[in-house]
């Protein structure tokens, strides 16, 4: 009798038939991901053989003796000038190349009076005081002043034969542009016909634009009262501004009264 191979298949259910419908998956979505990956896989590689490269430069080059710097052609080099205080490079008072003396007592920067004359203040003053005898309106003054930030005012009052009254202050504020706006404001002010009803004078040492002295056209007349003639200043250099009074209640004030006290505070600053 011939050996018979029975082969026994699976039954035929749903679970077991084959899916009809379902395409086979095409290779070229089953490398997919791994196509992604390859860009990946090369800028890493790249990053390390960049990294790789820079250690073993600095590995070469710690291991090699230091390379001297050739020599100067010109051996001594001149210091660089101290920069005018209208010409520092910040605007405060300390300028690139040195500490600026107006960061100093304020009142050894004020003018001497002259010989003879009778000192009857010479000092700081309060920004509240300053107000009350600079301007019409104290308030007003007190609140514009802490506006432009001034930091602080020196000054000094002198009187001469009875008859010479002067008020030389010194202002100071945080920045340079403080000091411009009150100098260019108050020159204005002075030249205005209610004032000296001129354009004042340069003063000698000071840029054009930076200062002006005045001697005003008329005296000034009350009832009962002498006439009294008036003279200004006004001045500034880096954040410091000057403003002088300057009366006599017997004549007109030579202009070069004015313009000398203006010039020897100036070149005090």
């Amino acid at each position: 009798m011939e050996d018979v191979q029975t082969v026994i298949e699976p039954p035929n259910t749903e679970e077991n038939a084959p899916e009809a419908d379902t395409p086979p998956i095409p290779s070229a979505k089953r490398n997919k991901g791994s196509n992604r990956r390859t860009p990946v896989l090369i800028g890493s590689a790249a990053a390390l053989g960049v990294l790789a490269g820079l250690v073993t430069g600095y590995a070469v080059q710690y291991d090699r003796p230091p390379t001297p710097l050739a020599p100067l052609a010109q051996q001594k080099l001149p210091d660089p000038a101290p920069k005018a205080p209208d010409e520092q490079t910040t605007h405060k008072s300390v300028n690139a190349n040195r500490w600026h003396k107006t960061e100093d007592d304020l009142v050894q920067l004020l003018v001497d009076a002259p010989g003879g004359a009778k000192v009857m203040e010479k000092g700081n003053e309060s920004l509240d005081v300053f107000s009350r005898g600079f301007f019409d309106d104290p308030g007003g003054g007190l609140e514009d002043l802490v506006k432009s930030d001034v930091r602080r005012a020196a000054v000094l009052v002198y009187e001469v034969d009875d008859t010479v009254f002067a008020k030389v202050t010194l202002i100071q504020f945080r920045d340079r542009e403080g000091a411009e706006v009150f100098q260019r404001h108050q020159a204005h002010l002075e030249s205005n016909s209610n004032r000296a009803a001129n354009r004042g004078v340069d003063i000698p040492g000071v840029p054009a634009g930076f200062g002006k002295a005045f001697v005003y056209a008329k005296p000034s007349e009350k009832p009962g009262y002498r006439p009294l003639y008036l003279a200004s200043a006004v001045a500034r250099r880096g954040d410091v501004a000057m403003f002088i009074t300057y009366n006599d209640n017997k004549k007109k004030i030579p202009q070069s009264d004015i313009v000398d006290l203006a010039k020897r505070q100036m070149e005090r600053l």
